[in-house]
């Protein structure tokens, strides 16, 4: 009885590494106006905060994954959720715009080593199916309850004004919850054997990282600064880092050298088309939750607290609808996922068309729990339409890459869609909103079109008999 209860303790101790992770993407899209001002920062340094925190995080969430295999979980979860709350009092106390990015790319880079351990405990400490049926739901529902915490908290604190300024508060937050979570992990969770065995791919590490930084960089700062040469370049050298990344990683595949990411999933055709999916919805949704929360603000002149409550409904469906989806998918497959595109579009047309100045707010809330009912039946599911062709022994594998894929598409999307946003917002906030809902549309459509090409279940099925 009590290693019954002594596992799902551990559980809700390293369930924290989510909760903290996703409520510092969410905190930080209402919070954006009062960061710009708090440390002088132009458009371009703003997406920055966001999109060099997913930065961090996409570029070592393989190598924080492995790292838990090759030490022992504990030890990275501990060590890791130490890294953050040192990262998070950094944010806080920075001073310049470089400060407080480089600061946030810390900040992501420690979530990537500590989050991954979440999803291993559960599949160690539960391996009856109920149960871990059970701990995979606490997992979702904490996800939406962040995001919650996140939208909400960030407005209060942006429209806090103590000793410090109020957008400090968000990132000073995590000390307490870090401290306590740490005493708890030395406290209560047990160690997991380490496989020492496996080695790491540090060059795979070094050559995605700095093709990430080259497509990323110069798409936030480029357009600010007018696309000069060095932008340029600098996009077209990811390009080449990117392909000879999957040079080297099918090269030290074939010589069994333990690649970062085993590229044999690729040669799956609907892991692919699941994956490009993947991309253009991490983009829209990413590069909404900023544009919302910062044209509710500056275009509709919605306080920051009002903004921060205005994402309690969408949340509160989103978990609704998450959940619904988990047992629909398993009768009606991908048609649960169009439904949700289908939702998604009807709210976005109908917010470009009637998000104006002097709005009714019932229209605001409307619109926004259509968002979130939507993004509910897509969101969470897209990762069980990803792998369902993959074979067994390949999950793990292919999760991994999800992962890396999805944070990799939110600082696109930031960079991308937000780049568009700001760059419209010169001539006025409304039209900057209708060009970026537009481009989400866009994305909408392109996820639409690879549900419908992507096979039913049944013919995965047949495929791989």
């Amino acid at each position: 009885m009590n290693e019954i209860k002594n596992k799902w303790l551990e559980l809700i101790i390293v369930l924290s590494a989510p909760l903290l992770s996703v409520i510092d993407v969410f905190i930080i899209n209402i919070a954006i106006p009062s960061i710009k001002t708090g440390v002088h920062a132009t458009d371009a340094e703003v997406q920055l905060v966001i999109a060099g925190y997913l930065l961090g995080y996409a570029a070592f969430l393989i190598t924080g994954g492995r790292a838990g295999d090759h030490f022992g979980r504990k030890k990275v979860f501990f060590w890791g959720m130490f890294a953050f709350t040192i990262a998070s009092c950094l944010c806080g106390l920075s001073m310049t715009p470089f400060q407080l990015n480089l600061t946030r790319f810390l900040q992501g880079l420690s979530a990537s080593f500590m989050v991954p351990q979440t999803i291993a405990f559960i599949q160690i400490l539960f391996t009856d199916k109920k149960e871990r049926a059970k701990a995979v739901g606490l997992f979702g529902i904490t996800l939406g309850i962040a995001a919650i915490i996140g939208q909400v908290l960030g407005g209060y604190l942006s429209d806090t004004h103590w000793a410090i300024a109020g957008w400090r508060l968000i990132f000073f937050i995590n000390l307490p919850i870090g401290m306590v979570t740490l005493w708890a992990t030395h406290r209560y969770v047990t160690e997991t054997k380490g496989n020492h065995g496996s080695k790491f791919d540090y060059v795979g590490v070094l050559i995605l990282t700095l093709a990430l930084v080259c497509l990323i960089y110069p798409l936030t700062q480029g357009r600010e600064a007018g696309w000069p040469w060095w932008s340029i370049l600098m996009i077209i050298l990811s390009l080449f880092l990117f392909v000879y990344f999957m040079y080297d990683q099918k090269k030290k595949l074939l010589t069994n050298k333990n690649p970062l990411i085993d590229v044999r999933l690729f040669e799956i055709k609907d892991f692919n088309i699941g994956l490009i999916a993947v991309l253009f919805h991490f983009m829209l949704h990413t590069s909404y939750l900023l544009l919302s929360a910062v044209y509710l603000q500056n275009g509709l002149k919605v306080s920051a607290l009002l903004s921060g409550l205005y994402f309690i409904f969408p949340g509160i469906l989103f978990i609704f609808s998450s959940l619904i989806a988990s047992k629909l998918i398993v009768r009606f497959g991908k048609k649960v996922l169009q439904v949700g595109v289908i939702l998604l579009a009807i709210s976005f047309l109908l917010q470009v068309q009637l998000w104006k100045p002097g709005v009714d707010r019932w229209i605001i809330i409307v619109l926004m729990g259509v968002w979130g009912l939507g993004n509910g039946l897509v969101l969470p599911s897209l990762l069980n339409i990803v792998l369902k062709s993959v074979p067994a022994e390949h999950a793990g594998a292919a999760a991994g890459i999800y992962s890396t894929f999805q944070q990799t598409a939110s600082a696109l999307g930031i960079s991308i869609i937000g780049g568009i946003f700001f760059y419209f917002s010169q001539e006025s906030w409304q039209i900057a909103y209708k060009a970026g809902v537009i481009a989400i549309l866009i994305c909408v459509l392109l996820v639409g079109i690879m549900l419908y090409i992507l096979p039913e279940e049944k013919n995965l099925e047949q495929k791989q008999k």
